[in-house]
């Protein structure tokens, strides 16, 4: 294939992903390594966004809040291979995406994760998206003072806050990605008006 045809077919991607951006009104997506600085610069280009967009206040804490857990998400579940730790190495990779209509802003994450991991999440989320908000809110409480620490370093608090936090249940899809690796895809609605 010539280097021209290459760059045309390149070019009609970034077509087609500026069209799908514009058609979606996805305001920020990235895609690579997911780590505290670049959590960091994501949520400082956010809460610029927000500010200039005349969002609330409570609505810019509530999507600042959401995005950085989602984050710290990719970075406690992600896998790089089925030997090396994704925290621990650094190298976490993951996608974002924000995108808003005039009801909502959506926050999209996704990374790859051990086959072995997605029934023990895909349970989690549903018996997270199951419970009312008081019983939301019993068991966040229980967790802090009762939750064990997990093998990624956290009380299990992270989906059972954003729930909380948003009202809307969580959205999310686990896609064949090897033998040993699904791509998991999480979605969070944060209503623009409350």
């Amino acid at each position: 294939m010539s280097a021209a045809r290459k760059n045309t077919g390149f070019l009609n991607f970034v077509n087609d992903f500026y069209r799908t951006s514009k058609a979606h009104e996805i305001i920020l997506s990235y895609e690579g390594v997911i780590n505290n600085l670049i959590i960091k610069s994501f949520t400082s280009q956010a809460e610029e966004f927000l500010s200039r967009n005349q969002e609330t206040e409570f609505l810019q804490k509530k999507i600042y809040h959401v995005m950085v857990e989602s984050l710290q998400n990719i970075i406690k579940h992600a896998s790089i291979s089925e030997n090396e730790d994704c925290e621990k190495s650094g190298n976490c990779h993951g996608i974002l995406f924000i995108s808003r209509d005039q009801k909502e802003y959506q926050i999209t994450t996704g990374n790859i994760i051990q086959k072995s991991r997605v029934s023990y999440l895909g349970e989690r989320i549903n018996h997270t998206n199951s419970l009312s908000k008081k019983d939301l809110d019993k068991l966040y409480m229980s967790q802090l003072k009762n939750g064990k620490l997990s093998d990624e370093g956290g009380a299990g608090l992270g989906f059972i806050d954003i729930r909380r936090k948003t009202g809307s249940e969580l959205i999310f899809q686990f896609l064949p990605v090897s033998e040993t690796h699904e791509f998991f895809l999480l979605t969070t609605t944060i209503p623009r008006k409350v």
